[in-house]
């Protein structure tokens, strides 16, 4: 017998959209679970109804909620079973750096590389870190970055950002390496095609910009600049209608983008 379980968070109103996540599972055939801690239940319910019902905004809403609360009890069980893990460390140090304590932040990832100096990501986060506060500290970011891949080799999010200051430094050359390994890495990561096609615009091999500019719009279709990108790109083949059509997705884009920021904008907030 496959179970379920759907649990209501927030206001009143939310009972309804758990009424209507239960109609949703029953009629799949599943039965509500017993009462108690369910966890498992509850992932596999929300794989279900997203597999079912993968543009539902009651489905993508509650999946949200649930996630986050199942993320921070797993938190708050790592920093009870294993406080003095590098994971537990990695958590406060994150949770620093969410609240804008880079200083915290970085005393606390410091003091993980002495006792965990191979832990991945803390280089990155380092990095990351040094930007925000001085965004011209590029060389001290890159040493980061590059200290990173020698911990994680297969980090696509480092090499992206070494091609970025490659880029920041009109670098074209050496920013196209890392923005294509950063491709390669992981082929769902957006913004290192669109990095890729910009700096291949700018050395004119555009054939091969072409190429990468496609999988970004692909993957992230609501952004303007990959089809500013592609307009450049197809103008300078000779190929004019399609720089055109280009120039036409890049408006609409940006249109929408606009009346998405209007419709926000004095909207009452939920209570």
């Amino acid at each position: 017998m496959r179970t379920y379980e759907v649990r209501t968070y927030g206001c009143q109103m939310n009972v309804h959209d758990s009424e209507r996540l239960r109609g949703l599972l029953e009629d799949a055939g599943y039965v509500r679970a017993p009462e108690g801690d369910q966890a498992d239940v509850v992932v596999e319910s929300l794989l279900l109804l997203n597999h079912e019902f993968p543009d539902d905004s009651k489905v993508l809403y509650i999946t949200s909620r649930y996630y986050s609360e199942l993320a921070n009890r797993a938190a708050r069980k790592l920093t009870v079973k294993a406080p003095s893990s590098a994971e537990a460390q990695v958590l406060m140090a994150e949770a620093y750096q969410a609240r804008g304590d880079l200083e915290s932040a970085t005393a606390k990832y410091r003091r993980i590389l002495e006792q965990y100096p191979k832990q991945p990501g803390v280089h990155y986060q380092l990095g990351q870190i040094i930007l925000a506060k001085i965004p011209t500290a590029s060389e001290e970011a890159r040493r980061e970055f590059e200290a990173e891949l020698e911990v994680n080799p297969t980090s696509p999010a480092a090499e992206y950002m070494l091609g970025d200051l490659a880029w920041r430094a009109m670098k074209s050359d050496e920013a196209i390496p890392h923005f294509s390994r950063a491709t390669e890495l992981d082929v769902s990561l957006a913004q290192p095609y669109l990095g890729l096609g910009v700096a291949l615009n700018a050395v004119v091999r555009f054939a091969e910009a072409i190429d990468a500019l496609k999988k970004y719009v692909r993957l992230t279709p609501a952004d303007p600049a990959g089809y500013y990108q592609l307009a450049i790109a197809y103008s300078r083949i000779g190929n004019k209608q399609e720089a055109e059509r280009q120039r036409t997705l890049q408006l609409d884009a940006e249109e929408k983008l606009k009346l998405g920021s209007a419709s926000t904008q004095g909207a009452p907030q939920p209570h």
